[in-house]
């Protein structure tokens, strides 16, 4: 069915990147090496410019593993039989992976083994305004974080259903966010009842469980708490 507003249409895209990462290893790996690099970027205290390289080329992997996984469904809905054009057609997608892995492996190598390279020499330093930075990467990584938690218990969709609550985990990141940001006891209340509304309304649509969100935002919030702590 057509998605009817741009709210469907993206839940719908991330139903296929859901899909993705609960049916294919290979792109439960590269999410694990995502959020590697990002986490790893962040300790060595990487340019901005150099982690939009980084970010770019970690996108383009995600894509060409998401390509290959439709093209493959595709050939497999237009010949279920053996046919030597459909081994080239999911033989050449998988070989556009390859490539595109193989670019990140190098980009990764080149921009981080200099940092790597003088561990004695400041090299692990705080991110420049770490604090705008960290709330970003947090809510990134708790994002990541949700999909592979709930693609290895094979539970759920990307925001619907399924252990943890992507939608708890998201709202407790960036309420735990606001507190080291304002340091407004205020705000910071205000915003853990938003957060709080946020979950039990999960709940009370029958959508999560009360497990399902405690977990949920238990691992939103010590996700940006340890970067907060580690890089703040």
């Amino acid at each position: 069915m057509k998605p009817r507003n741009f709210v469907e249409s993206a839940n719908l895209a991330m139903e296929g990147i859901f899909h993705a990462a609960k049916t294919q290893r290979h792109m439960r790996y590269h999410l694990w090496a995502a959020g590697a690099v990002i986490f790893l970027s962040l300790l060595l205290g990487v340019t901005r410019m150099e982690f939009l390289i980084l970010t770019f080329i970690i996108l383009l992997v995600l894509l060409a593993e998401m390509l290959n996984t439709a093209i493959e469904v595709i050939v497999d809905l237009a010949s279920p039989d053996y046919n030597p054009l459909a081994k080239i057609a999911k033989d050449v997608s998988a070989g556009a992976v390859f490539l595109a892995s193989a670019g990140a492996v190098i980009t990764g190598y080149l921009i981080l083994f200099p940092y790597i390279k003088q561990p004695f020499t400041g090299v692990i330093r705080s991110v420049e305004d770490a604090s705008e930075h960290l709330t970003l990467i947090a809510v990134i990584l708790v994002m990541i974080a949700v999909v592979l938690t709930k693609a290895h218990s094979r539970t759920g969709r990307p925001f619907y259903g399924g252990l943890p609550s992507g939608h708890s985990a998201v709202s407790f990141s960036i309420s735990t966010a606001v507190v080291f940001l304002t340091k407004n006891a205020l705000i910071s209340v205000m915003t853990f009842v938003l957060a709080m509304m946020v979950a039990y309304s999960r709940v009370s649509l029958g959508i999560h469980t009360i497990r399902e969100i405690v977990l949920g935002a238990l691992l939103g919030m010590v996700i940006t708490v340890l970067l907060f702590q580690i890089f703040g």
